[in-house]
């Protein structure tokens, strides 16, 4: 095992108040700044073992509460979220069940194992669960999906809460239990089951899935752990520039006396209306004048108006904001607009093309959920197969073609075009064609027998 992450309880203390105190250092100075001979100015305590930040469960924990603090109340974190999942996930991926290559399936067995898969989408609301495992995975991390088989046969899914899943504290010398996962004390990537909440777990019963880390590292980490101060810096520079403008706004006009104190006096006394501060009896009236919209002012010799209101240069914050918004964009490979939803300096149609970065990565994130969830998907054939529901070899007949949304800007003419000829050529099967244009099919093609073969 490569990486070690278990420690005792008073060394876990001391990471815990090394990593507060350098959070201190952190919010006085940037611990990466670097003076004009290009020496570090500042140099972090300690080392990392690892290639992640952290190295305990408190530790992590502390990085999780950072970045769902930011999921749940930074706009622009939570905009990025969302349109992570609008475009990954989208209006769901559609599955057929289809022949493995080679195997001859007759047409009332695969409708049989559809029937089976349809149910399980509909018991666990597989769209919605979607879009939650994807928040999950970039808000925490990582998403833990927990399997139990029904008596009905068919698969239910349930999340567990990344707090949910811990080392006890009888295990907390063995390093093979680790961040509550138990795994092959020669191979950190073979796990053997989870600890939840005290309770072993066996690892066929839980999925874990976990993001930007490698796979020896057994925690995922958050999306936004490393823009998460351009966020908040964010958040802060958008709030000063509105109270601001604000209290610069509510002044309308300043006059300027130079004729002293009685100079004011004498002008209040002249150009003032007497109204009553307050409804108190016996109360003192104060002497005010009221300006209408638009109202024009005589002004007369010694005194000056200023309008601060002309002095607001709100451009000048725009661009600075702009500017860490763009490297929270960088780190999410996503076009400006797309984490601001200002659409402004942008063009759609030239952000989402076959080539672009944007679409490249959603592509590895709908191919990466695609993957993961075939394993689901599979198992809940096989939990139906072993229920009696289905025959007992199922998968090695059949396996699930799954069409996530589309991401490319679409010619539907152009595309329907060169589907036709991929179908004529027999490249594209029938219900293939059928979810890409988000059809139903009403008939399998030439792969698919009346002769009952499984």
């Amino acid at each position: 095992m490569n990486e070690r992450q278990d420690m005792s309880p008073r060394l876990q203390s001391e990471r815990f108040n090394h990593h507060r105190l350098q959070t201190l250092v952190e919010e006085l100075t940037d611990p990466d700044d670097w003076d004009l001979d290009g020496r570090r100015l500042w140099i972090p305590l300690g080392c990392q073992r690892t290639s992640v930040p952290f190295q305990t469960e408190i530790e992590l924990d502390q990085i999780r509460r950072e970045c769902r603090q930011l999921a749940a109340e930074n706009e622009f974190a939570i905009n990025g979220h969302e349109n992570r999942i609008s475009y990954v996930v989208g209006t769901g991926h559609r599955y057929q069940v289809v022949p493995r290559l080679g195997h001859t399936v007759s047409k009332s067995t695969l409708a049989q194992v559809q029937a089976v898969l349809d149910r399980f989408l509909k018991e666990n609301r597989w769209h919605l669960r979607q879009q939650e495992i994807l928040r999950r995975k970039d808000r925490d991390g990582e998403a833990f999906l927990r399997f139990f088989p029904g008596p009905d046969g068919i698969l239910r899914v349930r999340f567990l809460d990344p707090e949910d899943v811990r080392t006890p504290f009888r295990y907390s010398q063995h390093p093979e239990h680790s961040f509550g996962i138990a795994t092959d004390p020669a191979h950190v990537e073979t796990v053997r089951g989870y600890w939840v909440n005290e309770t072993w777990v066996s690892a066929q019963e839980i999925q874990h899935r976990k993001a930007n880390v490698d796979c020896n590292i057994k925690r995922g980490l958050p999306l936004f752990y490393p823009v998460r101060k351009n966020l908040r810096r964010a958040e802060k520079l958008l709030r000063n520039m509105s109270v601001v403008a604000g209290l610069q706004s509510a002044v309308a006009l300043i006059r300027k006396h130079t004729g002293g104190r009685a100079s004011v006096e004498r002008f209040l006394s002249d150009a003032g209306t007497s109204v009553p501060p307050g409804p108190s009896p016996g109360s003192s009236y104060a002497s005010v004048q009221r300006f209408a919209p638009g109202t024009i002012l005589d002004a007369t010799a010694g005194v000056n108006y200023e309008f601060p209101v002309a002095a607001i240069d709100a451009a000048r914050y725009v661009t600075l904001l702009q500017a860490e918004l763009r490297a929270v964009a960088s780190r999410l490979v996503m076009p400006e607009f797309m984490l601001t939803s200002d659409a402004s300096n942008a063009n759609y149609a030239s952000t989402l093309v076959a080539e672009g970065p944007a679409v490249k990565m959603f592509q590895r994130l709908q191919a990466e959920m695609i993957e993961e969830d075939r394993m689901v998907l599979e198992r809940a054939l096989t939990t139906a197969a072993e229920a009696g529901l289905l025959p007992a070899d199922i998968l090695e007949h059949v396996t699930i073609k799954t069409v996530p949304p589309s991401l490319v800007v679409r010619d539907r003419l152009k595309e329907a075009q060169a589907d036709a000829i991929l179908f004529r050529c027999g490249a594209l099967s029938r219900e293939t064609l059928a979810l890409r244009h988000n059809l139903e099919p009403n008939d399998f093609d030439g792969h698919a027998t009346d002769e009952p073969t499984v």
